[in-house]
């Protein structure tokens, strides 16, 4: 089967999965064919790494708030 490449289109489910064809195909035969899924939402890896990262940074920032944070009373108490 060939398929011309204006032919195609990208369309979005609702939650349910389920896509609006339009009005121009009722009471027609529509085959339709899944070419690629993309999600929407993050895997559980790329959730953990995301986590891992934001983690690490906020370790980092701590310290560097104690560091500015204890040079900052010693500047007052001098």
């Amino acid at each position: 089967m060939k398929v011309d490449a204006q032919d195609l289109r990208t369309s979005d489910t609702d939650d349910r999965g389920r896509i609006y064809l339009g009005t121009e195909y009722a009471n027609k035969r529509v085959t339709v064919a899944v070419v690629e899924v993309e999600n929407d939402q993050p895997d559980e890896d790329e959730l953990a790494t995301a986590y891992r990262d934001a983690s690490e940074s906020a370790e980092s920032l701590a310290e560097e708030w104690d560091n500015t944070s204890d040079e900052a009373w010693s500047g007052l108490t001098e």
